[in-house]
């Protein structure tokens, strides 16, 4: 196995420790304004190598939101969201690639700048939270709710991730 993708295996592990052991707990509401929650596991998908099959990568994403499905109690609602954002990655990696091409096996601020990663994860981002919060809703009549709840916790993930990728500066 190489640094690649034992570098990936521990950073997943270590963001699933998070996510579900940590920022399930973790309760923003202020007083009813209940719609800020703490959804950091897109990152995985995100970091994820550029030349990984897109079949194992949907694969992989479908297990890892099945994962965050049995602590969160939530049927199959982020492995939807998952499987969504590994589908559609490949067409977010192609809207924003450089003129000159991925040149590196990962796509990380160290080597495309923190302006493009941050597009980059805010797309993704913003594509998993909405398809999470649509398909929890299962309704457009909480169409308000849903739209609250995207950006709220949009704003609050994308602020964490940050500040993860400046303390970690990962190359890989």
């Amino acid at each position: 196995m190489n640094e690649l993708w034992r570098r990936n295996i521990i950073r997943t592990l270590f963001v699933l420790f998070l996510q579900l052991i940590l920022l399930k707990r973790v309760n923003l509401t202020l007083g009813d304004f209940n719609y800020v929650h703490l959804t950091i596991y897109a990152v995985i998908i995100a970091l994820a190598p550029l030349k990984m099959p897109r079949a194992l990568l949907i694969g992989l994403s479908f297990i890892l939101g099945l994962t965050v499905d049995l602590f969160y109690d939530s049927l199959g609602v982020h492995a939807g969201a998952a499987t969504f954002v590994a589908f559609i990655r490949h067409y977010v990696l192609i809207l924003l690639m450089p003129a000159e091409g991925y040149k590196q096996a990962v796509l990380s601020p160290y080597w495309y700048g923190f302006s493009r990663f941050i597009m980059y994860m805010s797309l993704l981002l913003v594509i998993h939270l909405s398809v999470l919060y649509s398909l929890e809703a299962f309704s457009f009549v909480y169409f308000k709710e849903i739209i609250l709840r995207t950006i709220s916790s949009f704003m609050a993930s994308l602020f964490l991730i940050m500040i993860g990728m400046l303390i970690f500066n990962p190359k890989y």
